[in-house]
């Protein structure tokens, strides 16, 4: 086996690992029930993502079970002599809108997708969530803005997904009447910015029961943005 190949089988079995283990996540915030629900990840130095399977409990999901597919959702046989191939086991159904989102967004390395209680909420409406928390201006930058209605089976969520974040801060589209998505520098940042949307997705929805949120000013939602971006936590 040559170095090149055995480093590659080290950086698949991570991200395997590390996919499987973001999924367990998605189970601790209530984020998903079921089998709903998905996290990927991109492998780098490749045209190669790693995501759930479609169909198998997350009580019941390993490392082992994470398909690898090529940026087309295309499952990958792996090297010559079948090292890291897939276990037979088909992708999540929405691996097309993921594998868009990595051929189209070069900086984004993770992406999740739920049908988390107060987000897909807002989904069904249409409704962006406004940024009315300085926890969104942290986080968004803004508004958590609303994709298209796209039907699953091929890459036209995807094109939503990329069309609606490419000029927004937000990491977290709700497209409509389906549920949110979330982008990531890593599928940990994805996962992150998941949680995130549907604690504000709640707080908000519980705001607008006691009467209307009060609208923050742009400036201080941008300079919110910059110093949690660039300064907090650095």
């Amino acid at each position: 086996m040559s170095t090149a190949t055995a480093k590659t089988l080290d950086t698949i079995d991570r991200i395997r690992q590390e996919v499987c283990t973001l999924h367990a996540e998605l189970i601790r915030y209530e984020l998903v029930v079921w089998t709903a629900g998905n996290v990927s990840a991109r492998v780098p130095g490749h045209n190669l993502m790693v995501i759930k399977p479609s169909g198998v409990s997350y009580d019941d999901l390993t490392p082992e079970q994470m398909v690898v597919t090529d940026l087309y959702g295309v499952p990958v046989a792996g090297d010559a002599d079948g090292e890291w191939g897939n276990p037979g086991l088909s992708p999540s159904s929405d691996t097309a809108a993921h594998a868009y989102v990595y051929r189209h967004m070069p900086d984004v390395g993770g992406v999740v997708h739920t049908h988390s209680t107060y987000a897909t909420a807002w989904a069904a409406r249409g409704e962006a969530i406004p940024c009315v928390l300085t926890m969104m201006g942290d986080e968004f930058g803004g508004t958590i803005p609303v994709g298209p209605f796209a039907l699953i089976g091929d890459d036209s969520i995807g094109q939503g997904i990329v069309e609606t974040l490419k000029d927004s801060n937000s990491p977290a589209v709700l497209m409509q009447n389906h549920g949110p998505f979330t982008i990531g520098k890593d599928a940990r940042d994805a996962v992150k910015a998941a949680v995130m949307c549907e604690e504000v997705a709640r707080t908000v929805h519980i705001s607008r029961q006691l009467g209307e949120p009060l609208p923050m000013d742009q400036a201080k939602i941008e300079s919110l943005y910059a110093r949690y971006q660039n300064v907090y936590g650095r």
